[in-house]
């Protein structure tokens, strides 16, 4: 899965922005932006291009033969004037950053096909064909050519993907089925169909992979095959349920404390005993939750029961 890479919320670990121009007292840091500060540009940059924008919503309505039911945009103007621009059907949800919870973005989203599956929790694992560009005002509009993609689809898992990405999949809905042909390859029926339009606060932000200017803005276009639940740590106890806060983050639900937080941690409470011992796994499936001590805090979370 070499695209994990490029979706990967591993480089917005990284807080300092390394320059590599020399100095006489060494290497130059220089801190981000301000979080808040950048909100306003970066919302301007993706509205304007909506804005400016529409995409084959066209073959969409009335698809043609053999149609691959990709989004594809183009600009208005010329041929195109009387367009319907994107920002007439887009959707948006207002989403919380990660590192400052007092700065709030609004992320914009298409639903081309909503899809007729199942739809995945912020913590499961997908698969997703995309393609991903970035908008980025430094010198002038520029909108990239594909920086990242997938050919066939490949599988993520929504926990390791950049915030906006993993806000919009969760919206959509997966395939009804699928069907294998003669040559041995899937089929895929009625999934969803969208794009994302990223502020560079829940994407790569001042930590971009090469090839991506800092603080640009995302648009990835994907189809949403498949989904799974997501229990990255294998304890039966299933990811979403590790989200102990419900604020839609595992990361900060570290339960011992040890700096693993509990969906990637195999003894939750820290009291040697793995957490798939201290649940009870059911015959139909569903797990229960032991309270040896009978004090409301059941015994996988509890060190001291």
């Amino acid at each position: 899965m070499k695209k994990v890479y490029f979706l990967s919320t591993i480089s917005l670990l990284l807080l300092l922005v390394v320059s590599s121009c020399k100095k006489d007292d060494g290497i130059e840091i220089t801190p981000p932006r301000d979080r808040s500060v950048e909100v306003g540009p970066s919302t301007a940059e993706i509205e304007t291009y909506l804005t400016t924008h529409f995409y084959n919503y066209e073959e969409f309505a009335n698809p043609p033969a053999n149609f691959d039911k990709k989004i594809r945009f183009d600009t208005i103007a010329g041929a195109n004037e009387t367009k319907t621009p994107l920002k007439d059907q887009v959707a948006f949800k207002m989403v919380t950053d990660g590192f400052d919870t007092s700065v709030e973005y609004k992320l914009y989203y298409l639903v081309a096909i909503q899809g007729e599956g199942e739809s995945p929790n912020f913590p499961d694992v997908v698969l997703t064909n995309y393609e991903g560009t970035y908008l980025n005002n430094e010198s002038g509009f520029n909108v990239s050519d594909v920086f990242d993609g997938s050919v066939t689809p490949v599988r993520f898992d929504l926990t390791e993907v950049v915030t906006g990405f993993q806000e919009v999949l969760v919206e959509f809905n997966t395939a009804s089925g699928f069907t294998i042909a003669g040559d041995g390859s899937i089929l895929y029926e009625n999934f969803g169909v969208g794009a994302a339009f990223i502020p560079s606060g829940l994407g790569y932000y001042a930590s971009s992979p090469p090839g991506v200017p800092f603080y640009s803005q995302l648009v990835f276009t994907f189809q949403l095959m498949e989904t799974e639940v997501g229990d990255q740590d294998d304890d039966m106890v299933i990811s979403i349920l590790e989200d102990l806060n419900g604020n839609g983050n595992v990361y900060d639900d570290d339960t011992d404390g040890d700096l693993s937080p509990n969906f990637l941690d195999f003894d939750d409470d820290g009291d040697s005993r793995f957490t798939i011992d201290e649940i009870i796994v059911n015959s139909d499936g569903t797990i229960t939750f032991p309270d040896s001590d009978n004090d409301g805090t059941p015994d996988y979370l509890d060190p001291d029961s």
